[in-house]
């Protein structure tokens, strides 16, 4: 299991490049109850969460914080801003999925009381999330955007649908579509509000990521999503979407699935950089200007064939 948790790190390591950009990010209001990070530009790992989206929910009795982000320090600047708009507790954390950008800043929120909230089938497990923590340098982090993270999973756990009343009639719904970005990939929708949070199901001027993907029930997904009657769709990465966004990542992921098939045949795995560069040319990309170096890691981890070990014979 290690060696394929160190194949899918060095692949990310090789895709990321060098960031000295520094971003300052605000609480968007989205709504009545809601606010949000959202849309960040120049994505990159510690000023930003690689553009990774953050929600908080405002009910009479309770807030819930939607995606932690990449650290704690990420998450200290989210919590400070949350306290700008409302003295009311944090109680609830909803993790959209289990990897880093979206969940590693848990335990500032848990420190002061939160529960975290998750679906039963995580992507990452406890020693895949410490190992990544302990190289959390091939993602582009330095020890200093690392400090105090500690990791902390999601407690309450569910497998298809939870219900969280946060007060003064503010209800979220959490819904499990089955397996897509990743196999515990949720929705969050805030029903008085109709803001819904799609998590990483959906990227907005982003190229995603899709080494964990199902595609084939992603698309089926996103196709369903096409009848939502939310007036606001906040995805895991980009800016506010419509229902336009959601075809169009449809398109891409077809799009990407047929292609990166037929360019991947009999090819290597060194053979990624310039095959995810003659492949971001031909695809329907809709304005996806951010992390396009994703690309790479897309193929590796997910169309070419894994590297053949070194025997100790030919060392």
């Amino acid at each position: 299991m290690f060696r394929m948790i160190c194949t899918l790190v060095i692949s990310l390591s090789l895709a990321i490049p060098a960031f000295t950009q520094e971003v300052t990010r605000t609480l968007d209001k989205i709504s009545g109850h809601v606010y949000a990070y959202v849309g960040a530009k120049n994505a990159s790992p510690s000023a930003n969460s690689f553009g990774a989206n953050s929600g908080v929910v405002i009910g009479e009795d309770a807030v819930m914080v939607i995606d932690t982000l990449i650290s704690a320090k990420e998450a200290e600047k989210l919590s400070a801003d949350i306290k700008k708009v409302t003295a009311k507790p944090v109680k609830y954390v909803v993790n959209t999925h289990s990897h880093l950008d979206h969940s590693w800043g848990n335990s500032v929120f848990v420190k002061d009381g939160a529960v975290v909230i998750g679906q039963e089938n995580p992507a990452n497990t406890a020693a895949k999330g410490e190992y990544a923590l302990a190289h959390a340098g091939e993602f582009g982090l330095k020890p200093e955007d690392m400090e105090g993270t500690v990791l902390k999973f999601p407690t309450v756990m569910f497998k298809e649908r939870l219900r969280v009343d946060l007060g003064g009639g503010v209800v979220v719904e959490l819904a499990y579509p089955g397996p897509t970005h990743s196999p515990d990939s949720i929705m969050v929708y805030v029903t008085v509000d109709k803001v819904l949070f799609t998590g990483d199901i959906l990227f907005t001027k982003y190229h995603p990521f899709l080494g964990d993907g199902d595609i084939t029930n992603w698309i089926k997904v996103l196709s369903g999503l096409e009848k939502t009657t939310a007036e606001f769709i906040i995805p895991g990465h980009g800016p506010v979407s419509t229902v336009s966004d959601i075809r169009d990542m449809e398109v891409y992921l077809k799009e990407f699935e047929a292609q990166a098939r037929e360019l991947c045949l009999w090819k290597k795995q060194e053979d990624a950089p310039v095959l995810a560069e003659e492949l971001i040319n031909q695809l329907p990309n809709q304005g996806r200007t951010e992390l396009p170096s994703i690309v790479i890691s897309n193929l590796r981890a997910k169309y070419l064939p894994p590297a053949t070990p070194v025997s100790g014979s030919e060392k």
